[in-house]
């Protein structure tokens, strides 16, 4: 009796003695499942996708790794153009052929000297899906809808075929190619093919990529091929690399060098407007994470270019690599001359400038201690007052936040209709246009709100550490003057002179008409409340004369003090204080304590 011969899949990457290995180049996900594979299944021959004329270069620059290495050759179609391969860790090449060598297999160079490889579609869905769905389902679904083919593609599919036709029969030979010729070169392999034609380069070049432009030319940014490089070594099947952590690693550095080199601080709710700006720059290039220029242009947007400089410098960080080479060639490459439709940035740090910092003679230098602890001794600490100046600005600083929540609630009234007999409130101009087939003009209405806006809330810390321990309450000294209520950091822990101590407020509470605040802190009245802000926004519900209370904060309040409101015939307008003037905020965050009224008359020689 006769069998017949069985089969193979088509959707199966095994064949024969062939194993398939497609990649995306340069993506770290397939070289950590590349060399996995590799090191499980030991093959005989490993066979990568790269021109065999190269292949002495490539060995030396894989000898140098960790340092990373630029292969420079002149474009066989066009002489006055040159091709440049970077030979970086995260790259699946060249992991398969260390991982290949490490296992003491043959690896062979499977790309023919014919010429430029074909231009085909790089377009691929976020590798980083791949740690969710694998290797196969991800392989599966480039495949259901196959690229375009065309003559230059396929020739270069055959001279492949035709060095792997060539391999030990008997071997096992573990093959990895790129996606997007995976099918060609599997339909390229179902028959005999001759040899392509050799065109090897005129001259090849090994350089020294200078540190400073590595993140401009590498595929995956510099400060992740080091952590690749270090995680390849110490490689355990439960372990993985990923993104995300690494990035939140990369953008609490850069904070710290950021924190070090101005003297800023980075606030929660930066960092949390970070993280939705980066996830928003991501979606829109339908990615799952952002890249490193997203990185760095989130960090600008949301905070400065200085903090989007120290991001950019952090991702560009690669210990291994050395400003000069003893048998290289150092070149500092932009990445114009590596890739095609580069995006640019540009930052503009803002440094300090030594020269604007000298003091004229005839001005008069801020006062120091003449010893050490001479301030601490003068200070009496039997009362407490605030600056004056201070005061003005932070009362200004309260009007403008009711005038904004009476702003907001008034467009929360807004109606918009054609126009008819009357313009209304004006034109909507925003509407007329997105109706303009209409032929029509839209206008607006705003409604009246009832009722002021009375007591006002803001929150810069939510101190989860309890890190701002000095509670306070003080009065207004006259009717244009609120009664406050705040938490700072201890202010006669920082003098800047003899009884004025210097604070960081954490929040604070603002109420007309003064002289009516009791001690909040204090209060049982307000024990209900979780934290600080809770207890502050409590007795501004309590305490305002008017309906509308304003509360700015990273995040909204409790749902459950929208009932508490309610109840009080009282209404919270959240005001998001990302939404505000990040300058300003910095400006009246500062606060001044005096410890006596006398201390006021020489405050403006000591306070800056």
């Amino acid at each position: 009796m006769s069998h017949a011969p069985k089969l193979e899949d088509p959707a199966s990457l095994r064949r024969g003695n062939f194993t398939y290995f497609p990649v995306v180049p340069g993506r770290l996900e397939f070289s950590i499942a590349l060399r996995r594979a590799i090191l499980s299944e030991r093959p005989h021959i490993v066979a990568v996708e790269l021109p065999g004329s190269l292949e002495d270069t490539y060995l030396q620059a894989l000898a140098r790794l960790p340092e990373l290495s630029v292969i420079v050759y002149p474009d066989p179609v066009n002489d006055e153009r040159g091709i440049y391969i970077p030979i970086e860790p995260c790259d699946p090449f060249c992991e398969a052929v260390r991982s290949g060598l490490e296992v003491d297999a043959e690896v062979i160079f499977i790309e023919p000297d014919s010429g430029d490889r074909p231009h085909l579609p790089d377009s691929y869905p976020d590798p980083y899906s791949v740690r969710y769905i694998g290797i196969d389902k991800y392989v599966e679904a480039y495949r259901v809808y196959p690229q375009e083919r065309n003559d230059e593609t396929a020739a270069h599919a055959s001279g492949m075929a035709w060095k792997l036709q060539g391999a030990d029969p008997l071997a096992s030979v573990f093959v990895v190619v790129s996606l997007n010729l995976l099918d060609p070169l599997l339909d390229a392999m179902e028959q005999p093919q001759d040899p392509p034609s050799r065109r090897s380069p005129a001259e090849i070049r090994l350089l020294n990529p200078h540190p400073d432009c590595l993140a401009e030319i590498t595929v995956e940014y510099p400060y992740l091929q080091d952590r690749y490089e270090t995680f390849r070594a110490q490689m355990t099947p439960e372990e993985v690399i990923d993104r995300p952590k690494v990035q939140f690693d990369l953008l609490r550095e850069a904070e710290a060098e950021y924190t070090k080199n101005t003297g800023d601080k980075m606030e929660y709710w930066q960092r949390r407007m970070l993280a939705r700006f980066t996830r928003n720059l991501a979606s829109i290039n339908g990615d799952l994470l952002a890249g490193v220029f997203d990185l760095t242009v989130a960090a600008r947007s949301v905070v400065d270019d200085n903090y989007a400089y120290e991001v950019w410098q952090m991702a560009n960080r690669y210990p291994a690599q050395k400003p000069t080479s003893n048998l290289l060639e150092t070149v500092n490459l932009s990445g114009e001359e590596i890739w095609l439709n580069t995006k640019k940035l540009r930052l503009r740090r803002r440094l300090p400038r030594p020269k604007q910092r000298l003091v004229p003679r005839a001005l008069k230098r801020r006062k120091k201690e003449k010893f050490e602890g001479e301030w601490a001794h003068q200070t009496d600490g039997n009362a407490i007052c605030s600056y004056p100046p201070e005061d003005l600005v932070i009362e200004d600083y309260g009007r403008f936040l009711k005038r904004k929540a009476k702003s907001m609630l008034s467009e929360e009234r807004t109606r918009t209709e054609p126009f008819t007999t009357s313009i209304l409130d004006g034109i909507d101009l925003r509407e007329t246009i997105r109706n303009w087939h209409e032929g029509k003009i839209y206008v607006r209405q705003l409604d009246r709100i009832a009722g002021e806006v009375g007591a006002a809330v803001v929150v810069f810390d939510q101190d989860p550490e309890d890190r701002y321990q000095y509670l306070t309450t003080w009065l207004g000294e006259n009717q244009n003057e609120s009664d406050m209520a705040f938490y700072s950091t201890y202010p006669f822990e920082h003098l800047v002179g003899p009884g004025i101590g210097r604070a960081e407020y954490g929040g604070f509470l603002m109420t007309l008409p003064p002289r009516r605040l009791v001690d909040v802190w204090s209060d049982p009245d307000y024990d209900f409340a979780q934290n600080k802000p809770e207890r502050l926004l409590l007795a501004a519900l309590d305490y305002s004369m008017q309906r509308y209370v304003v509360y700015v904060a990273a995040k909204p309040p409790r749902s459950i003090f929208r009932s508490i409101a309610a109840h009080l015939n009282r209404r919270i307008v959240y005001i998001p204080i990302g939404a505000l003037n990040p300058a300003k905020l910095k400006k009246i965050r500062v606060v001044h304590v005096l410890d006596s009224y006398e201390r006021r008359n020489d405050a403006k020689e000591y306070i800056w």
